[in-house]
């Protein structure tokens, strides 16, 4: 069956998109030929028809390699004209705040005109978020960087002083192309060479065989004390139509066959012991539990027969389990690393600054929390979906010290 449209939305979303490009042009116009503005517009409609008929076209079918290539063409040229309006409508807020001025002194509305430099950095602006977008999707996607965390307990078991833990979170495995790229970041995860490798969910993006072509690369990881994992929302095939659920029953099961090629141990609601030196700590994994992401994991299941004095360590693909049944947990759980927001593959991370829009559905997207006497990781993510690429969220590998206080 087609997927119906809903044209009421689509309407609206042209219309402002209509009245953001004749804002565009009405700053270009200062600055660029007539030739230029006409180059300009046949860009923006050759674009928006090709996402729009590529659209219509995949309607009951998978998306194909059309409909990628027009949408992320649109997605480049819409943030790069928004950027560009923001710069153009702080100068002309400025203009209205100056004819403001002047009819409160003078009884009369007179407005300066637009200043050619708001819109010459506007240009630069929309110039560099261009190549930007490029950079993101050739190498940014694949642009593997290592972040390392020291954290201090007081109730960490002294032969675990220094242990050593690699995260990798969110891989993604349908989306790789570049099999050189996808080494590149196996190769650093092992330099690592971790006391104890875990990846934090979503292995695929929708099927199990995604991750078949994978494995040889994947595989390689060891750890001294294992490699373990966790299931994360995409890795449960709901967003894909399935002909049964008994399809839909048998993908998930072969996925957790291919976590055993990994060489993955696969935590569902459940936890194992790591002993050091006559001493241990508690790892613990849960299946997916997220906000609008599925309410899988049962926690209490997963820390049956432990006690509250343990020192743990729990695998959780989505941050909201953490702020919703963790931090405040009567068992305390010393460290809860987390992954699935990717940073939305986009914002940025520079002179102070850590903004993604990702922050409007997740306040704490990346990187360290600490609350409650209680530490939350959430890795950046190891590949992407959706955008096929990263701007200014690079993919990341997270390497946690432990450390007695």
């Amino acid at each position: 069956m087609r997927r119906r449209l809903q044209f009421a939305p689509i309407a609206i979303f042209l219309f402002v998109f209509a009245l953001l490009n004749a804002y565009v042009t009405e700053g270009l116009r200062l600055v660029v030929p007539y030739y230029v503005l006409a180059i300009f517009w046949s860009v923006v409609v050759v674009v928006t028809l090709a996402l729009a008929g590529s659209i219509f076209y995949s309607r009951g079918r998978e998306l194909g390699t059309a409909f990628k290539i027009s949408a992320h063409a649109f997605l480049v040229l819409l943030v790069s004209e928004l950027l560009f309006a923001v710069v153009l409508l702080f100068g002309d807020v400025y203009r209205l705040l100056a004819g403001t001025v002047h009819l409160i002194g003078n009884h009369r509305f007179l407005a300066p005109v637009r200043n050619p430099y708001w819109v010459d950095f506007g240009l630069v602006l929309f110039g560099l978020s261009v190549l930007l977008f490029v950079y993101g999707m050739l190498r940014g996607k694949y642009a593997y960087r290592v972040i390392h965390h020291t954290l201090h307990f007081n109730d960490l078991p002294k032969a675990f002083d220094g242990f050593t833990i690699t995260q990798i979170s969110d891989v993604h495995a349908g989306s790789f192309k570049n099999q050189a790229a996808v080494q590149r970041g196996i190769d650093l995860i092992k330099q690592q060479d971790s006391d104890l490798f875990v990846f934090t969910g979503d292995l695929v993006n929708n099927k199990a065989e995604e991750i078949k072509p994978w494995i040889g690369h994947f595989s390689q990881i060891k750890a001294r004390y294992g490699q373990f994992s966790v299931l994360g929302n995409h890795d449960y095939g709901d967003y894909v139509k399935w002909p049964s659920e008994e399809a839909k029953r048998a993908n998930l099961a072969q996925l957790k066959k291919y976590h055993a090629e990994l060489g993955f141990r696969l935590l569902l609601d459940e936890h194992v012991t790591l002993q050091k030196e006559g001493e241990h700590i508690i790892l613990a994994g849960i299946e997916n539990w997220g906000l609008g992401f599925g309410e899988r994991g049962d926690l209490q299941k997963a820390l049956e027969q432990t006690t509250t004095t343990e020192f743990k360590v729990l695998l959780s693909h989505d941050p909201s389990h953490w702020e919703q049944q963790v931090k405040n947990n009567p068992s305390k759980i010393q460290l809860t690393l987390a992954g699935h927001t990717h940073g939305m593959q986009f914002g940025i991370e520079a002179f102070g600054i850590k903004w993604s829009p990702v922050k409007f559905r997740y306040n704490h997207w990346a990187g360290i929390k600490a609350e409650n006497g209680r530490y939350l990781n959430v890795n950046r993510g190891f590949g992407f979906i959706g955008f096929s690429g990263r701007v200014g969220i690079w993919p990341e590998v997270t390497v946690i010290t432990l450390k007695r206080a």
